[in-house]
């Protein structure tokens, strides 16, 4: 199952939200996201800094239509979900479970602004999911829905072509370079690290 993120109502002062949307969607497993109906360079630059420094695949794409995207998502087999606090709670209904019995990709609206009527319909979203009937960030709802979704397999991932990568440990900081320039060896810690194959 393939998860992509369709962004709607985006404006230029939405910039840091959306960005967290994009980098919310790649961390928690969706594959990539859609600015639909406008285009915003610096947010697509962010995103595609990201993805040379932490890994992907995570695709970005934006200024298309959302209604035209929606239609074809549906007639090529695809499932749409759309996030928003007046649907099925994801607590207390079997919405996941309806959702990933489907066994199709997934397309994620998400909303900047106040979305629509349409979004709410049939002929736009097969299921209206809420993370909590109360009002709070969409970046919140769409990190809780996607965990429920991968059951949280998606924070096990490993992303591909990444130069940098985390080391967990309970105090500090450890980011190991994945990819050394011919020039630089790397340090004793960085070499060792990697003979005992924890990159």
């Amino acid at each position: 199952m393939r998860v992509y993120v369709l962004r709607w109502g985006h404006r230029p002062r939405d910039f840091r939200v959306t960005s967290h949307v994009a980098l919310t969607a790649r961390a928690f497993g969706a594959s990539g996201i859609i600015l639909s109906d406008s285009e915003d360079r610096t947010i697509e630059r962010t995103v595609r800094r990201l993805v040379e420094t932490w890994g992907g695949p995570f695709s970005v794409s934006m200024g298309v239509p959302w209604i035209s995207f929606v239609k074809s998502w549906r007639s090529s087999g695809g499932v749409t979900v759309h996030l928003t606090m007046y649907g099925e709670n994801i607590e207390t209904s079997d919405v996941i479970k309806r959702i990933k019995n489907t066994r199709k990709d997934l397309l994620v609206l998400v909303g900047s602004r106040k979305v629509p009527p349409d979004f709410y319909s049939e002929d736009v979203s097969d299921f209206n999911v809420a993370v909590g009937n109360q009002p709070h960030s969409e970046i919140a709802a769409l990190a809780v829905f996607l965990d429920r979704l991968f059951g949280g397999s998606e924070l096990r991932r490993r992303f591909r072509d990444s130069t940098l990568e985390v080391l967990p440990t309970k105090r500090g900081k450890r980011v190991i370079p994945l990819r050394i320039a011919p020039d630089d060896p790397g340090t004793d810690e960085d070499l060792e690290v990697r003979k005992k194959g924890e990159i």
